[in-house]
């Protein structure tokens, strides 16, 4: 997939404004990708304008902010080395395939390249390949935690520790649900997105009952629907859970 700035729908004046960031901060560029939420054309006033910023050679990997034209900017630069690295060594273990999605939807300047297309190829296997399944003991762990969140919003002793509880419990289930199915997962607001991929029906759901609980402090719906997604794996899991450190973490007593 190719996507140069002259057919994305998004194209116009961010890509104007990314060109004149490339030629203005990064003129010795291979290429530039320009992708984020204002280039899927769901921006708010707040959101920034993503690049990836690749170069022939670089000493090193590098992340920078800034704004241009009153839009915040956040550029991730790199060579194609530290863009594999990162991408199969950082995003596809985290489960969340940030970079090579930015690199796939991304707008190629200034235009389309042997290098771009090669890029956006490898990005679009490493997301159809899917992140690395569980292993047996990150499953129980995480089922385990999801487990501890769903008593302690049973047990909230006030408003606070119900928000709280259920703000942890918001990321850690859904990532538990679609890494547990092989699915690629999200982060905080990317959560949504991640679950319509897989299941809509189950986003409205998801929405719906953490809507619940913090508008009308009332976990019934968000402790239904963990025990629900936790079942096709046993359930929740606390009795006989053992979790074994490893045998070098230890450090002589002081004294």
């Amino acid at each position: 997939m190719s996507v140069a700035a002259d057919d994305h729908p998004a194209s116009g004046r961010i890509a104007d404004i990314a060109n004149a960031i490339r030629a203005a901060r990064y003129p010795d560029a291979a290429v530039v990708f320009a992708a984020g939420s204002i280039v899927r054309g769901e921006a708010t006033p707040y959101s920034d304008l993503d690049l990836v910023v690749v170069y022939s050679r670089l000493a090193r990997a590098a992340r920078e902010s800034f704004r241009h034209d009153g839009y915040p900017v956040e550029a991730f630069l790199h060579d194609p080395e530290t863009l594999e690295y990162f991408c199969d060594q950082v995003d596809r273990p985290s489960g969340v395939p940030a970079l090579p999605q930015m690199v796939l939807e991304g707008i190629e300047l200034p235009a389309a390249t042997d290098l771009s297309r090669a890029l956006k190829q490898h990005a679009a296997a490493l997301i159809e390949a899917g992140p690395p399944p569980l292993d047996a003991e990150t499953e129980a762990r995480w089922r385990y935690g999801v487990t501890d969140l769903i008593d302690d919003l049973r047990g909230a002793r006030s408003h606070d520790e119900l928000i709280a509880t259920g703000a942890a419990l918001y990321d850690r289930l859904a990532d538990y649900h679609l890494r547990r199915l092989g699915h690629w997962s999200g982060k905080g607001k990317a959560i949504p997105r991640a679950l319509q991929r897989v299941d809509r029906d189950l986003c409205v759901r998801y929405g719906r009952s953490f809507d619940t609980l913090f508008r009308l402090d009332d976990a019934g719906e968000v402790i239904a629907l963990a025990e629900e997604l936790l079942e096709p794996a046993g359930g929740p899991l606390f009795d006989g859970y053992r979790s074994d450190a490893p045998a070098a973490w230890r450090k002589p007593a002081a004294g």
